[in-house]
């Protein structure tokens, strides 16, 4: 029992190198050249299609729909961040990453991104993923953020306040050495769930080396 609470909380702190089977490790430097499989997702977008909301595959299809939006800071944490790029990426309902090829590149099907507005607003229509008990995996969304002229880096996972296996253990050590915002608390309105997460920019943040 007490491997597996350790496991459990070691997954909510270190929680990104889950889906670390959809990444190609390369030079930072070389995610901004043409390289399209080799580098990060994050920059797998349409330009013109980009905006501060978007809507993730299959959220209509889906039973537990999410609507997470927020606000991204500057560093300050009081000033609007306009024009960030915040992408997410997430298993299905059942905890499996739905892995797709697109012009031979593999990618998480169950991704998305959004471009902040000119108050640092964001909105994602998803849905709750689910935890692969298989792993004792937790229920996850994967955030990476890119700022105009830095290297694109991760934050860490959202988490949510409902899952049977985030342990008063893992709660305590997140709000010791992490971000305790991370933890979603989900509020139903209608047919939907509905989350607030707001960031700043810099914080609980890892070079995404992808």
């Amino acid at each position: 029992m007490n491997i597996r609470i350790t496991f459990l909380c070691f997954a909510c702190i270190f929680s990104i190198s889950s889906i670390g089977f959809t990444q190609e490790t390369t030079d930072t430097s070389s995610n901004h050249s043409d390289n399209y499989l080799e580098r990060h997702p994050i920059y797998d977008y349409t330009d013109n299609l980009l905006s501060n909301t978007d809507t993730i595959p299959d959220f209509e299809s889906k039973l537990n729909k999410l609507v997470i939006s927020g606000t991204v800071y500057q560093s300050d944490g009081v000033t609007p961040a306009k024009d960030v790029i915040l992408f997410i990426e997430q298993a299905d309902e059942n905890g499996d990453f739905d892995l797709r090829t697109r012009n031979d590149k593999r990618y998480v099907h169950h991704s998305g991104w959004i471009k902040t507005n000119a108050d640092g607003q964001y909105t994602f229509y998803t849905f709750v993923p689910g935890g692969d008990r298989r792993y004792n995996q937790l229920q996850q969304l994967f955030p990476v953020i890119k700022e105009s002229s830095k290297p694109e880096y991760e934050l860490e996972s959202f988490l949510f306040d409902e899952d049977p296996l985030l342990t008063k253990l893992c709660r305590k050590r997140i709000t010791k050495k992490g971000d305790p915002s991370r933890i979603l608390k989900l509020k139903k309105e209608g047919d939907v769930f509905v989350a607030q997460k707001d960031i700043t920019l810099g914080s609980n943040m890892t070079l995404a080396n992808k």
